[in-house]
């Protein structure tokens, strides 16, 4: 079974796909595309062990995040080791513009377990759109390590999307996640179409 028929029935889809001529000129700033993937998986891991330090009561969140800080900061690592074979510099971390204009979207106060639902789906938008990224990185550039890797990394994606939306739907009321979940997806696709299209970010 390919990863696709795998996952379609447990993942809702983006609304907005990326702009095709992103591929192109991601491929022609490869080294500002690993680096800033670099930081993304960084900032990842953080936001687990972030989850992790506010909820320390969720037993369940937390042992299911665990190893999700683990898997992220594996990543890094790999990252790394494809912008060292490639003597290319890791350099400073640059402005994330997506992500800024996400927190936005954050809704503010409420109860802990809303703020949790919050977070959550922050965390699984995020990797829908590090999924879909990795997907056509992995399909259209010509590095053949390169498309395996993301390949690779595109199906653990995938995995941690469907688990933070599961968790979402465990701490709150299922129904309200769904709803909420689609108009974190309908802001999400509203800011893609009025950032400027640039390939040396991963989103």
């Amino acid at each position: 079974m390919s990863w696709e028929e795998s996952t379609r029935q447990k993942m809702l889809h983006l609304k907005l796909p990326t702009d095709p001529r992103w591929v192109g000129i991601a491929e022609m700033q490869i080294e500002d595309i690993l680096v800033d993937h670099a930081y993304c998986e960084q900032k990842a891991a953080s936001s687990c062990i972030s989850l992790i330090l506010r909820y320390p009561d969720l037993d369940e969140l937390v042992d299911t995040l665990t190893p999700i800080v683990a898997e992220e900061w594996g990543h890094f690592e790999r990252v790394m080791e494809q912008l060292r074979k490639r003597n290319m510099k890791f350099g400073f971390p640059r402005k994330d513009e997506y992500v800024i204009k996400l927190n936005g979207f954050v809704k503010k106060g409420g109860s802990r377990k809303q703020q949790l639902t919050e977070h959550l789906l922050l965390n699984a938008l995020i990797e829908a759109r590090s999924c879909e990224r990795f997907k056509l990185l992995s399909k259209h550039i010509q590095d053949e390590e390169l498309k395996k890797f993301y390949y690779e990394l595109m199906i653990s994606e995938a995995g941690h999307y469907v688990t933070f939306i599961e968790l979402a739907r465990k701490f709150h009321d299922p129904e309200y996640v769904n709803q909420r979940w689609q108009e974190w997806l309908d802001y999400e696709a509203s800011i893609l179409k009025e950032m400027e299209l640039r390939g040396d970010r991963m989103h």
